[in-house]
């Protein structure tokens, strides 16, 4: 069921589906790393991060559905995004994401041999981090409590500023470098 929350649209991942069978016009807004490890074969990408300077190419007329993994950044930044249609183009955001249009059996074209986001790549490190400082701390020294409390800083001051240092580093891992260069 369409259901309006201007400036676009939700739209379930079902009738997407629908949409996109009869030449909607899909834009992927998720960042090029997430991009490159898994996307929708007719999807144009624009990433968010330089989305204003993306030029929608859409017919007048056109359904233009917005996704993004789970729905939330796209939901987040309708708006924006809805600044790009052109006239007579109608806008939906995908509930739900690139995560729903699978489940409702878009095809979606798979590169397991690039790295996983960064974001989530920052998650597994900092948990293995307060983890480990965690059990050192109980088992070994309350010195090493110290970890879990740097990362947790750490986080706060990525949360605030928008730096991650842990991304910094992790970029520089041999798995994301190959992926740059490609």
């Amino acid at each position: 069921m369409l259901t309006t929350n201007l400036p676009l649209s939700k739209i379930s991942a079902e009738e997407a589906r629908g949409l996109i069978a009869q030449g909607a016009f899909l834009v992927d807004i998720r960042e090029p790393e997430e991009h490159k490890r898994e996307r929708v074969a007719t999807a144009v990408h624009a990433p968010l991060s330089s989305f204003d300077q993306f030029e929608l190419q859409a017919a007048p007329g056109q359904a233009v559905l917005f996704h993004c993994r789970s729905g939330a950044r796209t939901q987040a930044n309708a708006s924006r995004l809805a600044d790009k249609l052109g006239e007579g183009c109608s806008g939906y955001v995908v509930e739900g994401g690139l995560d729903a249009l699978k489940r409702a059996g878009v095809t979606v074209l798979v590169d397991r041999g690039q790295p996983i986001e960064m974001f989530r790549q920052v998650q597994i490190g900092a948990g293995l981090f307060v983890l480990a400082g965690a059990l050192l701390g109980l088992l070994v020294s309350p010195a090493f409590f110290a970890i879990p409390l740097f990362v947790g800083a750490g986080l706060m001051f990525a949360g605030i500023t928008g730096f991650c240092g842990m991304a910094r580093v992790l970029m520089l891992a041999p798995w994301n470098r190959s992926a740059q260069a490609g």
